[in-house]
């Protein structure tokens, strides 16, 4: 089996928490799971700001569609927040045959119901975490 290819979109305090446990937890994901997770491209608006966990530049996009059009990404893991764009992104996501994660309660309570009628539809999955 190939490696999982992680697709993050939103680069800011709880992304870099992400990123952060993706690095330092790196050997112990693998052998729980039997593959590595690879962080494959980071989405955010403002890719200038210093941040205090680095991405490489060649990881990084302002387009999340980048992401959503990655074959080599498997699960896109949401963290902008709000219902607008985010609910576009995990849609668009679940459409490209890729799993979800996302730590947006407002969204999953605005329209929890109709993107998990969408996620069982496409045969995927929406994981949670706040």
């Amino acid at each position: 089996m190939r490696a999982i290819g992680i697709g993050l979109v939103g680069w800011g305090t709880v992304g870099c928490g992400v990123i952060k446990v993706l690095q330092d937890n790196a050997g112990a994901i693998e052998d729980r799971l039997g593959v590595p997770l690879i962080l494959r491209r980071v989405a955010d608006v403002d890719l200038v700001r210093p941040r205090p966990v680095p991405v490489p530049a060649e990881l990084l996009t302002n387009n999340a569609e980048d992401i959503l059009a990655d074959p080599s990404i498997d699960i896109v893991v949401e963290l902008i927040g709000g219902t607008g764009i985010a609910k576009t992104i995990i849609g668009r996501a679940l459409e490209q045959g890729k799993q979800v994660v996302t730590a947006n309660k407002a969204l999953l309570a605005h329209a929890g119901n109709e993107l998990f009628e969408l996620a069982d539809r496409c045969g995927r999955t929406i994981a949670f975490e706040a």
